[in-house]
């Protein structure tokens, strides 16, 4: 047994460095992996230490007072090993937390910045056309009454165009900032869908597409606000509509299950890109097939936003909206909890 006193640390040392470097092996090991180990291991290191420390000096002579100080210390680990593992799993917990805070944050940045990109991109189209036509017309190179006609015409629609993508970019702007008041009411999903077949039906006719509504007999009631729900429903027929070839046919149906109401909205049309089915949600994104009507000339006639606001409005509804490709055309399935009041 030493006696001195660097006899003592030479023995402290020689047997307490050893653990706390297997110590540190295994919180190496644990990094990547689980931080309740980890913390539990970090409560141990110095336990452990101590006592292959005390051990060391006790020149391994297990009288009385080497097991008092060995029961102290096994009983603190009995105490902070628990408390250690509960801490880790907090830790964990906030850690993950955080990470997926982290992640929305940038999520919500890329989609701010692509917002941004894709507006001043599609503002510019419809500007440069009514500046155009505007100078045409000061300037008297127009001076046929039917070109002045054709051109007052094509400077209304796409003023009416810019308005709607002005209204949609508030709705956006709402939605995103958690700012959308909506006046919940009961509802009959089934006087909702009548209405927005009414409204589009002479569309499809003209289209030569097939438009049915498929309804049970009994009531379909929710709690909703009927002018952001029927604007979503009639976003999602324009686009099934704009999307299905001549010929085609597109069904929107409602019934209940499982204490929710479901509205669906079938298509016979080419569908959607696997790929881009994951963010056919997502503000200003455009995939292969972007959903949104577009004109003969090939310019989109919204916003563009139309299926990320619906997003917005249907969670706002406390409901759900998926889409998903069948085997000829795509879905897009809206459900909503039943109002049971």
């Amino acid at each position: 047994m030493p006696e001195n006193l660097l006899q003592i640390i030479g023995f402290t040392l020689a047997c307490s460095l050893p653990v706390v470097f297997v110590g540190a092996l295994a919180l190496r090991a644990l990094r990547d992996r689980s931080l309740t180990a980890s913390m539990a291991v970090l409560v141990l290191i110095p336990t452990l230490a101590t006592l292959a420390g005390i051990t060391g000096v006790s020149g391994l002579m297990f009288n009385a007072e080497f097991r008092r100080t060995s029961l102290v210390l096994l009983l603190v680990a009995a105490v902070t090993v628990p408390a250690a593992v509960l801490l880790g799993r907090e830790q964990a917990r906030k850690t993950v937390w955080e990470k997926q805070v982290r992640e929305q944050e940038r999520a919500a940045e890329k989609s701010r910045r692509e917002l941004v990109a894709w507006v001043s991109h599609d503002l510019r189209t419809p500007l440069a056309g009514i500046r155009a036509m505007t100078e045409a017309l000061i300037d008297g190179v127009v001076a046929d009454p039917a070109d002045i006609a054709r051109y007052a015409g094509q400077i209304d629609r796409e003023t009416r165009r810019l308005s709607r993508m002005v209204d949609d970019l508030f709705e956006m702007s709402k939605i995103s900032a958690g700012a959308l008041h909506l006046d919940l009411g009961p509802l009959d999903l089934r006087e909702l869908i009548d209405e927005i077949y009414a409204a589009h039906r002479a569309t499809a006719d003209r289209a030569g597409i097939g438009f049915t509504a498929e309804q049970p007999p009994a009531p379909l009631p929710v709690a909703a606000d009927d002018h952001a729900l029927g604007r979503v429903l009639a976003n999602l027929v324009s686009n099934a509509i704009a999307h299905t070839p001549p010929g085609g046919k597109v069904v929107i149906a409602a019934g209940r299950d499982n204490g929710h109401i479901w509205t669906r909205v079938d298509d016979s049309g080419p569908g959607i890109a696997e790929t881009d089915l994951p963010r056919i949600f997502e503000v200003a994104y455009r995939g292969t097939a972007a959903r949104s009507p577009v004109a003969d000339e090939g310019v989109p006639t919204g916003s563009g936003m139309g299926l990320a606001i619906a997003a917005g409005l249907v969670r706002a509804h406390r409901g759900a909206i998926t889409a998903a490709n069948r085997e000829a055309g795509c879905r897009f399935e809206i459900r909503l909890p039943a109002d049971t009041g």
